[in-house]
């Protein structure tokens, strides 16, 4: 078992930054790919970012590719999701998730252990 507790949000500007965090505990962080994804209010839960798992490999969705950056730290148990350049369409709760999979993985399904989430609001 994993468990996944984000931080870091909150209310921006467009045009602001924040730096989401991910702590993980339990099993050994770095057994797991890392992913972001993102849901806004009525709409579906999507994929922002992954990244294999000691962080040689990443991939982004395009809505966030040249804005976001993922990375870990796996001597910590932490994953960052640094958020720049943000827009009103990045509004959404962010979740961060862990997959055994070998490599990484933009499909949640493929994700075995999931956080709660933590709200990010951009205002116009």
């Amino acid at each position: 078992q994993v468990q996944l507790v984000e931080s870091g949000g909150g209310l921006v500007q467009a045009g602001g930054s924040l730096r989401l965090s991910c702590a993980a505990s339990g099993r050994t962080f770095n057994n797991y790919a890392a992913g972001w994804f993102r849901q806004a209010p009525g709409k579906e839960r999507e994929f922002v970012a992954a990244i294999t798992r000691r962080g040689l490999f990443t991939d982004y969705a395009n809505s966030v590719k040249g804005r976001f950056t993922i990375s870990r730290d796996n001597a910590k148990n932490v994953g960052y999701l640094q958020m720049d350049s943000l827009k009103p369409e990045d509004t959404a709760v962010y979740y961060c998730a862990a997959s055994d999979r070998v490599g990484y993985t933009k499909i949640s399904a493929e994700y075995n252990y999931w956080g709660q989430g933590t709200q990010v609001t951009v205002s116009a």
